[in-house]
């Protein structure tokens, strides 16, 4: 820990520009970063187990390996810190973690009582509703975490909430196009690059890609933004509330 902030200090280096290095091949970085950044993993996994975390717990394990997950897709054009990234990316793993667990002990218990009789099968009702309840709690908490990083991304951009209410096409036609415009943006690099460097849209290149007129990709500008932020990040939400429009 002590190297690693004599490290940070001498060099002023931050830990978004550490993970650059690492990303590069720097792995003896990695193992500082990782080390340094122990409690902090196992504080959010406690977040979400309820309980006090020890290293030599499973879901610690989880934590590091999403940790990394996340080192290794961090990318400052997602607007977060890579705190604030990881500690997405380690609650969502240790959720799956828990709801696999919970599965199959849940299949465990109700062979376990149909042999032997020993319990009714309530208590498996119970233990299932217990964790459907507990489950429901837990995407709420990580969907306002996530909104609440979705902001702070559109104050980057000049943007706010109330901006895309106010903006956001009346008609399910003229909503479904923008979303097919920002897609469209956001699956070229170079157009992608543009919109975070320059924080605006590159309308004059996306009129001779899509079947919109510029008029329309003017007059829509901020939703296509909003929604070419989500796409371009690891918003899992946002993404699924988006999913179906896309697939359509």
């Amino acid at each position: 820990m002590l190297g690693l902030l004599f490290l940070t200090k001498s060099k002023k280096r931050t830990l978004e520009e550490s993970v650059l290095l690492i990303q590069e091949g720097d792995r003896s970085l990695l193992n500082e970063i990782i080390d340094a950044y122990k409690p902090f993993i196992a504080k959010n996994v406690s977040s979400v187990c309820k309980r006090y975390i020890y290293e030599t717990d499973d879901e610690f394990s989880i934590g590091l390996i999403a940790f990394n997950e996340a080192i290794e897709k961090y990318s400052p054009e997602r607007g977060s810190s890579l705190l604030s990234f990881s500690e997405v990316i380690i609650k969502r793993r240790v959720i799956d973690y828990i709801r696999k667990q919970t599965k199959n002990q849940h299949t465990s218990i109700d062979l376990t009582y149909s042999s032997l009789e020993e319990e009714s099968a309530g208590m498996v009702i119970v233990n299932e509703l217990s964790f459907e309840e507990y489950k429901k709690k837990t995407d709420e908490e990580l969907r306002k975490e996530e909104i609440i990083q979705f902001q702070e991304l559109l104050t980057t951009f000049d943007l706010s909430f109330s901006d895309l209410v106010v903006s956001s096409p009346k008609h399910a036609d003229a909503r479904s196009n923008a979303i097919i415009v920002a897609k469209t943006l956001v699956e070229n690099s170079e157009l992608k690059n543009f919109l975070f460097e320059k924080k605006r849209l590159p309308i004059k290149q996306l009129e001779k890609m899509v079947e919109v007129s510029r008029k329309t990709i003017e007059r829509n500008r901020k939703y296509i933004i909003a929604i070419a932020l989500i796409l371009s990040s690891d918003y899992l939400y946002l993404n699924d509330y988006l999913k179906g429009v896309l697939d359509t």
